[in-house]
This record gives C-alpha cells, structure tokens and sequence, in this order.
C-alpha cells in the first residue's frame, strides 16, 4: 500500500498547495460551495464554518475551483490528494510517450552520425523513447560486429539523457536498440542547446534507408 503524506505533518505549514492550490485558514473568499470526502454537496458556507468539519474528520478544506462563484472547496485529505494527482499526470505523460526512430549505417561519416546523435538526443530530451537501427547492405552483413559497435557507440554518446532499455539485438539485417529518457533534472545535453526546439520536419519518422535489395543487386552486378 502507498503511503501518503500526512496532511497534519509534512504539510502542515504549507497552505498553499501545488498550482496555486489554497487550503484551510489561507482559503480567503467570504463564502464557498463545500463539497464533503464522499462528493456530497454540503451546500454554501463561510470558510471558517467548512474548516471546522473538516477539522472534526482530520482532513483538509481544499480550493479547488477559485474562479467558480462562489469559489468550490473540498474536504479531503490532502496528502493522498498530491499523491492522486502525481499519480494522474505520470500516468498521461507515459501515455503521450512516443517512440521515435534514429537510421544509420555502419560507414556513417562523422558529421552525419553526429547529427543522428543531435536529432536522437533532441527526441530524448522531449520524453521521447527512441529506436536506434542500424540497417546492414550487401557485404556489410560479413561485419555485423561493427553494427554492433556503432549501436553501443551512439548508446554512449547518448548517455546523459538516456538509459538503454536492453542490449543491442540483431533483427534480420538490422542492429536494433530502445533508449528511454532520463529523468529531466537528470539529463545532461551534449549536442543541443538547453533551449532547443524539435522543427515540424523532426516529428517524423525518419526515410533514409534505400531499397537494400537494389543495392545488393548493384553490388553484386559489379
């Protein structure tokens, strides 16, 4: 079972919740609609009055829509409600998470395999999951090994704002790799700027690879 803060201890001195959040005594309106633990409407009161029942079942008056007239509060404990609402926005930013794809070759030139590295890390950086795949051709399938290498080279590069979700895997003629992102007061950029921006054209999945079986038939004519 989780264990909530208790709303008489850890916050006791905090009356003013998260998001602008008031409660209890810093609840300043002349009256509020008043809403009790199970959703019952209890009608309009002053707050000191709502306080008072809230106090009598050890909970909490909380504001939750100041802007309503009049402004509505609800009894409750207020521990478990910051628990419930962390609760609620990790599970959407989760949801939202999107994985992208980051293409190379083993014979990627430095630039170039720095710039997959810089959109890779700018995905990352925006909560992004992303795939590594590196694709062999014709006779570089004799050098998987090397495949191999890249892969965990750019899983390197990537390190301060990514954590590998497992090792490298060969799928067919592919060298495959999930990275997800760090936790942001943990992430440390190494090819983008503090402030940067993912461009329209980024959002989308990358198509850099030619037809392999072309290639090996190019390669196998010369």
């Amino acid at each position: 079972m989780p264990k909530y803060p208790n709303s008489r201890g850890k916050y006791q001195n905090r009356n003013r919740g998260p998001k602008g959040l008031r409660r209890n005594d810093r609840i300043r309106a002349a009256e509020v609609r008043v809403i009790g633990p199970e959703g019952t409407n209890l009608g309009v009161m002053a707050p000191r009055k709502a306080l008072e029942l809230a106090k009598k079942v050890g909970l909490d008056l909380i504001e939750l829509s100041p802007s309503a007239r009049p402004p509505v509060c609800r009894i409750l404990d207020f521990g478990k409600y910051l628990y419930e609402e962390s609760k609620k926005a990790k599970e959407t930013k989760q949801a939202s998470t999107k994985l992208k794809e980051v293409k190379f070759r083993v014979g990627i030139g430095e630039h170039d395999f720095v710039t997959k590295l810089r959109r890779a890390e700018g995905f990352l950086d925006h909560g992004n999951k992303v795939k590594l795949t590196l694709q062999f051709r014709g006779r570089e399938n004799e050098h998987r090994q090397l495949g191999f290498e890249r892969v965990n080279l750019a899983a390197k590069e990537l390190e301060g704002v990514a954590s590998t979700d497992s090792d490298p895997r060969l799928v067919g003629r592919q060298v495959t790799q999930i990275l997800s992102p760090l936790p942001e007061a943990k992430r440390v950029l190494k090819f983008n700027k503090p402030d940067h921006q993912l461009e329209d054209h980024e959002d989308h999945e990358e198509e850099d690879f030619d037809d392999v079986e072309e290639h090996e038939k190019e390669e196998a004519q010369s």
